[in-house]
């Protein structure tokens, strides 16, 4: 079974197409997807945005983290969101994951 960071790393590479290796830091992959994101908000602005979309990124939480950080780097406040989202995704999965071995044979379907 994955760790977090290894299924972070997966799903950053199939959305982003970023090309994380599994040793990656944190601050590696938030600095890299950062950079990736500034590259889509310059050259593909309509990707970023189904991407966000797709990946259920909050738009209110982002329009307000923008607002407030108005001279902060647009890049790093998406790439955290977007972390920070994943990490949610990663973790309510593992929540609802189950070891059948541990059900009572009556039980299972």
């Amino acid at each position: 079974m994955m760790d977090e960071k290894q299924e972070l790393i997966q799903r950053l590479n199939a959305d982003f197409m970023t090309g994380f290796q599994d040793d990656a830091d944190m601050d590696e992959l938030h600095a890299r997807l950062s950079a990736c994101i500034n590259d889509l908000i310059v050259h593909n602005f309509s990707k970023l945005i189904n991407l966000l979309y797709r990946l259920d990124v909050s738009e209110k939480k982002l329009q307000q983290w923008l607002l407030e950080n108005t001279t902060a780097d647009a890049g790093r406040i998406i790439a955290t969101l977007v972390i920070e989202r994943q990490l949610q995704k990663i973790k309510s999965r593992s929540g609802f994951q189950r070891n059948d071995g541990d059900i009572d044979e009556n039980e299972l379907w």
